[in-house]
């Protein structure tokens, strides 16, 4: 255990101490939501991205430990391990340092080196690599190996030179040298294959070359891609030439006899036919992983701001899931986000039934006090957003906003939405969803894989592992924030609720429907499979409004109920150090206490700007080079962002169009969801509905 924290303490910013601590209360099965809030004290306030970080480096540091530990194992029980390799393999800081001191002392099966070696080539090997006779007298040497598999002189040369090659290879120092070099200098070569289309996805790509130092993750992901798809073919090529010239120089300088030529050919061999396949393998692999984990930055950072985009709170809400043939499909949802009614409409082509859509919603809108619409981006969009501008024009004064309609057929055809809303339609469904967006963005969309929320880039092209798990540790972070009304929550976001998991967020929802609401925090142990532990790392992340004390409604863990109750004789509680010692708690969760009090019930949501409503329309046709229009953010690149102008398809601010000064990421400025109040138009492209956006100077 002492190595591993010796370990950490040189990868992480935290001290020996903190890192004692926080492997302690990981093996007590503490979740990281739980340590992140309420054991600051024991961290040294690390947040819950910093307790993520502090994980994975964990991981990776016990892994490179129990991998030492099991190559320490083997190079023992083979009698081949000395104080020399003990060492070196103690000081390998990484596992591709550790697997590089190995690779010589892997047992190799089928290479040309292991038959060469069983032919008894090996003492040759070792005579040729000692660069000692010249070449007749090696050849002469050579004639002695003649024998059994071995057929002639020539023969035995290749197996004497294919065992050196191997070695060559496998030696750690070479490895390092050359993966180094390929890294700071390589240079990647993209050509189009047979299958290229000229004007498809890839037509970039068709003769490309670019310093892999400085390939950006979104074009490795998109030449992957083409790749993939055999419309290129991909390789890593470095200056082969000025490499070997130097290996002679160096790997010869000392030899003088003149079999260095044969010896030479051998190390050309290894390292053409072995050592820089195998870099270049690795250097693929690791550019694969930086785009991957850079793609999956991206992807995780949209997620939070669109999961934390403001709840529309104390309105009746219309969603609009828009069709041509099919229609527009309506539902209410209520405040609560409770459905109450659904219609369908056809009020676009092919129908054209604007009176009777027009009669339909001012039905629903007087039964039920509609206040706002929330209709989907999809098929239809526009030409539906047209018959609300139209309905407002007529005096309904039905505000509207456009809301991203991507994963809702998703969810209303998955099994969540059928136990949710068991007697309807999909479409209807859809409808919902559609809604829930607006009025609540985190509850909506947590029922639905985080992939299909046409958020991101290269999702699919990603390691698909290491997605889920980022995407779900985001999600987690993000509903434990916010804190989750237990009364009204459905499982799924139950779910995600530290300690819980999917089965006891099933039984909370049942045991709700069964016995009725929870009036306290506590009546939470009455649920079953929800023990001891779970209640002790879910219920601080627990809201119960209006439940039997004030505390159930706030952030304050219920081991700090005391505590909290106690505050009650302070008139003053500015002095946090001295009340903290007087109560005998700790000062950060002292005064994370006194700031849950100050506002019960409070959601980190209301800070953020509110999503705008809008009566008017865009035309594409109407615009014109240097158009003033708004827009709300929808997604974020590595290269850009697309922003709903209220077109059929999104408009575009390439990174270069955002800011007066040089940015690295579109997410410096930008954010999903974010309203974007004055955005001026760069270009237009009617055949392909296209629209380039600018937010300089404007």
């Amino acid at each position: 255990m002492q190595n591993l924290i010796a370990l950490l303490a040189k990868k992480t910013t935290l001290n020996e101490k903190q890192i004692s601590n926080i492997l302690t209360l990981l093996e007590k099965g503490d979740t990281i939501p739980f340590i992140a809030r309420y054991r600051k004290e024991l961290t040294g306030n690390a947040d819950d991205e910093q307790l993520r970080l502090f994980n994975d480096v964990y991981m990776t540091a016990k892994r490179l430990l129990e991998r030492k530990e099991e190559i320490l194992h083997i190079l023992k029980e083979r009698e081949l391990l000395d104080q020399k390799i003990r060492t070196a393999i103690d000081n390998a800081q990484t596992m591709t340092a550790l697997e590089d001191l190995y690779r010589p002392y892997k047992e190799k099966k089928n290479t040309r080196a292991s038959t060469a070696i069983q032919q008894g080539l090996t003492p040759l090997a070792n005579t040729l690599q000692s660069a000692k006779l010249d070449k007749q007298a090696f050849m002469k040497e050579a004639q002695r190996f003649v024998k059994g598999e071995v057929k002639d002189v020539e023969m035995a040369l290749r197996g004497a030179q294919d065992i050196v090659a191997e070695r060559y290879a496998d030696v750690a120092k070479e490895r390092e040298v050359l993966r180094d070099m390929v890294q700071r200098h390589g240079v990647i070569e993209v050509k189009a294959t047979k299958k290229f289309q000229e004007n498809g996805s890839f037509k970039n790509y068709k003769s490309h070359s670019e310093k892999i130092a400085y390939i950006p993750s979104h074009r490795y992901l998109a030449i992957k891609r083409g790749e993939k798809e055999k419309e290129l073919s991909v390789k890593l090529t470095i200056d082969t030439e000025r490499y070997l010239d130097t290996l002679g120089r160096y790997k010869l300088k000392e030899y003088m006899g003149s079999s260095k030529t044969l010896l030479f050919d051998a190390y050309k061999d290894g390292f053409k036919r072995l050592l820089y396949p195998s870099i270049e393998r690795e250097v693929f692999g690791l550019l694969k992983e930086k785009a991957d984990a850079s793609a999956i930055e991206v992807f995780g950072k949209n997620l939070t701001q669109l999961f934390m985009s403001p709840p529309v709170v104390g309105k009746v809400l219309l969603g609009a899931d828009p069709a041509y043939r099919t229609g527009c499909k309506l539902a209410v949802i209520d405040e609560n986000g409770t459905y109450l009614d659904h219609a369908v409409i056809y009020p676009v082509p092919p129908r054209d039934e604007y009176e009777k859509s027009r009669d339909v919603v001012a039905r629903l809108v007087e039964k039920y006090n509609i206040q706002g619409v929330a209709i989907g981006n999809g098929t239809a969009s526009n030409e539906t957003q047209a018959f609300f501008v139209k309905l407002n024009t007529d005096g309904l004064t039905l505000p509207y906003t456009v809301v991203s309609e991507a994963g809702a057929s998703v969810y209303s055809a998955s099994s969540v939405a059928a136990k949710e809303y068991p007697d309807l339609d999909v479409t209807i469904r859809g409808a919902i969803s559609i809604a829930g967006r607006l009025r609540d963005p985190m509850a909506t969309l947590v029922k639905i894989d985080p992939k299909s929320l046409g958020i991101g880039q290269y999702q699919h092209d990603v390691d698909q592992k290491l997605l889920e798990r980022k995407l779900h540790e985001n999600v987690e972070r993000l509903v434990n924030a916010v804190g989750v009304d237990v009364n009204s929550a459905s499982a799924s976001l139950l779910s995600y609720v530290a300690g819980v998991g999917s089965t006891v967020a099933e039984n909370i929802v049942k045991h709700r429907e069964s016995v009725g609401i929870f009036e306290s925090k506590s009546a939470l142990l009455k649920v079953k499979g929800l023990g001891a532990k779970a209640y002790e790392q879910a219920a601080g992340f627990m809201r119960i409004r209006g439940g039997k004390s004030v505390f159930d409604n706030t952030g304050i863990h219920p081991e700090s109920y005391a505590v909290a109750k106690a505050l009650e004789r302070y008139d003053d509680v500015s002095d946090t150090k001295s009340i903290a010692k007087e109560l005998g708690v700790g000062e950060i969760t002292l005064q994370d206490i006194i700031k849950e009090l100050a506002k019960p019930g409070f959601d980190p949501r209301e800070d953020l700007p509110s999503i705008p409503f809008k009566q008017g329309l865009t035309d594409i046709h109407s615009l014109r080079e240097g158009s003033i229009v708004s827009g709300v953010v929808r997604n974020i690149a590595d290269f850009g962002a697309f922003v709903d102008i209220g077109l059929k398809n999104d408009g575009m601010i390439h990174i270069s169009q955002m800011s007066e000064k040089r940015i690295k990421h579109p997410l410096e400025v930008l954010s999903v969801n974010q309203y974007l109040a004055r955005v001026e138009v760069i270009s237009i492209d009617l055949e392909k509905n296209k629209v380039g956006l600018s937010l300089k100077e404007v």
